[in-house]
Parts: C-alpha cells; sequence; structure tokens
C-alpha cells in the first residue's frame, strides 16, 4: 500500500473520536456523494469550516496539528479516513491543508461510468494536486458490462477499494476479482514500462470503487495511533512535543 498507512470506510453519524493529534503524516477525508449534510472540521491551521457530501480534505499534519470532525447534528457522513505516509525530509515540516470541494472536482463522463477526479490526474484530465505526495485519487461508478481504465505513471504504486458491487481488475495480464469490502494493493510495477489498470463491472449492477496511486516513499516507518514516524525515539519525541503543547490549538 505504501505511500498509504491505513484505510478506514466508515458510516459516522455522531461525534467519534473529539480532538486528536497527528504528526508524520497526512491525513485525508474522501467524502462520498452519498453522504447527507456537513462534517465539521476544525484544527489547529486556523480552518474552522464544513466538509460537504463529495468533498476532499488533506491534512499534512507534518511537525504536529491538532484535528477535529465531527458530523453536524442529523449528518450522516460515509467516507474513507486515510493515514498516508510522508517521507522522512517532510514528517518535520510545517503543516499544511487542502479542502477540495465536490464541484470543484473534474469528472471524466463515458458511456457507462463517471469518474470524480478527487485529486490528480486521470485520462489526461487534471484535478487538485496534493499539498504533500503527488497522488490521484479516483471515485468513481460504473454500470455492468462497462470498463474503465487508469494508466499509472512511471514507479507509482496503486490501491483499489470497491465500496459497492463488485469489479474484475485487469493488469499486466493478471485478473483479480474484487467484491464489496476488499481492496487490492499493487506494487513493485517495473519502472520501465507504463502500466495500465482496467477494471471491468461484471456484476449486474453500478459498482462503486476508489483508486489511490501514488509514488512509494520506501521507507521503514514506526506508526503509533496517530503518529507516524522513523523510529520509536522520534515518536516520543512527538508525543513530548504534543505534551508540550507544540502542536497549537483550536480555537
Amino acid at each position: 500500500m505504501d505511500p498509504l498507512v491505513m484505510v478506514d470506510h466508515y458510516r459516522m453519524t455522531k461525534p467519534t473520536f473529539g480532538a486528536h493529534p497527528h504528526a508524520g503524516m497526512s491525513a485525508v477525508s474522501v467524502i462520498f456523494e452519498d453522504s447527507e449534510g456537513p462534517f465539521h472540521n476544525r484544527d489547529s491551521l486556523g480552518n474552522d469550516f464544513d466538509i460537504m457530501p463529495g468533498d476532499l480534505y488533506w491534512l499534512k499534519a507534518g511537525s504536529g496539528a491538532i484535528h477535529d470532525e465531527s458530523p453536524r447534528e442529523g449528518s450522516k457522513i460515509h467516507g474513507l479516513q486515510v493515514f498516508i505516509n510522508l517521507p522522512s525530509a517532510l514528517r518535520n515540516s510545517a503543516p499544511e491543508s487542502l479542502h477540495v470541494k465536490s464541484q470543484d472536482m473534474p469528472v471524466i463522463e463515458c458511456e457507462g461510468c463517471r469518474v470524480r477526479i478527487v485529486l490528480g490526474e486521470s485520462n489526461e484530465t487534471s484535478g487538485h494536486q496534493s499539498p504533500a505526495l503527488p497522488m490521484t485519487i479516483l471515485d468513481g461508478f460504473i454500470a455492468s458490462n462497462t470498463s474503465f481504465s487508469h494508466q499509472l505513471r512511471e514507479g507509482e504504486n496503486s490501491w483499489i477499494t470497491v465500496v459497492k458491487g463488485e469489479l474484475m481488475i485487469l493488469i499486466g495480464g493478471q485478473q483479480v476479482n474484487l467484491f464489496a469490502g476488499q481492496a487490492l494493493a499493487i506494487s513493485d510495477v517495473s519502472t520501465d514500462t507504463v502500466t495500465k489498470i482496467h477494471l471491468l463491472n461484471t456484476g449486474p449492477n453500478m459498482a462503486h470503487f476508489v483508486l489511490f496511486a501514488g509514488k512509494p516513499t520506501k521507507e521503514t516507518y514506526v506508526q503509533n495511533g496517530p503518529f507516524i514516524m522513523g523510529s520509536d525515539a522520534e515518536i516520543g519525541q512527538v508525543k513530548a512535543n504534543f505534551a508540550a503543547g507544540k502542536f497549537g490549538q483550536i480555537a
């Protein structure tokens, strides 16, 4: 999955975690379009706004940040929470954030498919760029007996999950069938070839998928809850920084 560390597919209807710290990584929220109502986002970078259905929020925590997301009363939030590793050179960099609204995301529409470019680019269509590692995130729907293809860049890994329905994934002469709730990591792709991923809906109903693509960090790391660093000693240091109030606070 490199550079992805963790993916949580969730549904949330009430506050769950409360304000919490992050360091050494990016916390990324991909909110699906079938969510209902606003998702209130606050963080120590001074952000205080609602994330709406279909939006993306990318928090590059770097040296440390405090974050809080919770559904407004009556909201039903459906999406992915993703932890993305940072290379060691960026782990102590200043925090940054990116909010991409659904209406600002390009959409690829072809016969039987609709794919939102949440981030990055696909099929010669470009969207917003990540504030950290270059990455493509696609949120798409494919009708029965229809296919969609995405071409990886040189040296990229990919991670694909089926949110609903079923898909046949074809890549480099290999075939994998995925059903709702399952995922596939594609790594160690030859760096001297261009690799295309084909997604074919072999089921009777519309399939919903999400695809991530990015270059791996190829570095060892230690994860301790919301912290990702290069060693246990570095984890200890960011915990000390957090305890000392160096991550800032939410107003």
